[in-house]
């Protein structure tokens, strides 16, 4: 049973509820002042608390999917996302497994669309990274089997996974939704966490002598997934969003390529890279490169494309409200900026559920299939 199983959280819970009434029955018996006595009292309180913690801890992690799998748990997860060489010219997408979608008529992809399984491979960065392609119904109907479909990169945070997006927020189901209602465009996702030299942090920046991270995200994906899918590779065809880290990401690539990424969403962003044990030396003292991946700085000091812009925080709960106003303030023209402001809401899988169908719907209006 898998981490986010419901079936694991039940277990959990039973567990607890059983070691808490074995208690209260065992208690009196183990009043006494002997060695066994105290042993036992013991024993039962550290189990019982232990089933306790462990059933909050899973109830916790199903609602906010901070780890993904019982190796993401326990610091094993080995999937890839290391640098490596390529030869020229060799397969820059492969499909490794393909999945339905949890809605009505799911089981067949030109009524549920599909969700696939891929591993890019970086021609520029030489970065190997798995990812997650929504690719909706439209896609495998007869009526667009020549049309191209608009594209949006979505990051999770750090250090979330890819599974993040699709479980526990769900986007190729909004997205589906969302499109049957009409309120957008269907779309082409690629799902994916921010960091592709995990476990490091490596904040969507060209760290020197390490991986390129932005290279691969603002060059070698768009152009693998066009090359595979049915993706225009103009910048009216591509978006780029995510939350936290993911948010961070999309705003800053948006910013600073404005030739390939038409709009960018940044939901509960912050607006420079981070400086901590997990980010490592990222920029090996050149300022310009780290004044570069400070948004606001490059805002007032660098030229602004013709990207648009949609950031996100609330007014009580998130930290990040004074430099998202700062963000709005500092976007000129031809670039455009929109914003979502809660009264409430924190840094948390809740917040961005109640932001992602309005992101989704602006985003698709910001994006053309051609």
């Amino acid at each position: 049973m898998g981490l986010t199983s419901n079936k694991v959280l039940a277990l959990a819970v039973l567990v607890a509820a059983v070691l808490f009434a074995v208690t209260v029955w065992l208690w009196p018996r183990l009043a006494r002042r002997s060695w066994g006595a105290v042993t036992g009292r013991i024993g039962l309180l550290l189990a019982t608390q232990f089933a306790l913690f462990a059933a909050v801890g899973l109830a916790a992690n199903n609602s906010f999917l901070f780890y993904g799998s019982w190796s993401d748990l326990f610091g094993q997860e080995q999937e890839m996302g290391v640098v490596v060489d390529h030869s020229a010219g060799g397969e820059r997408i492969k499909v490794v497994e393909t999945k339905k979608l949890d809605v009505p008529g799911g089981a067949r992809p030109s009524t549920g669309g599909q969700i696939q399984k891929i591993v890019v491979a970086g021609e520029k960065s030489r970065i190997d990274s798995p990812a997650y392609v929504y690719l909706p119904p439209e896609y495998f109907q007869p009526k667009y089997a020549k049309s191209t479909f608009p594209a949006a990169l979505v990051l999770t945070g750090y250090p979330g996974t890819a599974e993040n997006l699709l479980k526990g927020l769900k986007y190729p189901r909004t997205a589906f939704m969302q499109a049957r209602e009409g309120k957008m465009q269907p779309m082409v996702l690629v799902m994916m966490r921010p960091t592709v030299a995990p476990p490091r942090d490596t904040e969507c920046v060209d760290i020197p002598n390490g991986p390129k991270t932005e290279t691969f995200f603002a060059k070698d994906l768009p152009k693998a997934i066009s090359e595979t899918y049915r993706v225009g590779t103009k910048a009216r065809n591509w978006g780029f969003m995510g939350n936290s880290t993911g948010g961070y990401c999309a705003l800053k690539i948006a910013l600073h390529h404005p030739e390939q990424f038409g709009a960018g969403v940044g939901l509960s962003a912050y607006y420079k890279a981070a400086d901590d044990p997990t980010t490592g030396d990222l920029f090996h003292g050149d300022k310009k490169e780290k004044n570069r991946a400070n948004l606001l700085w490059s805002l007032d000091h660098l030229a602004q494309g013709k990207s648009s812009f949609l950031v996100t925080s609330s007014k009580a709960g998130e930290g990040n409200l004074k430099n998202t106003l700062s963000f709005i303030k500092k976007v000129k023209s031809p670039a455009r900026v929109s914003s979502i402001m809660l009264d409430s809401g924190g840094h948390n899988f809740n917040t961005w559920r109640r932001e992602i169908p309005p992101a989704l719907e602006w985003i698709s209006g910001r994006l053309s299939a051609s």
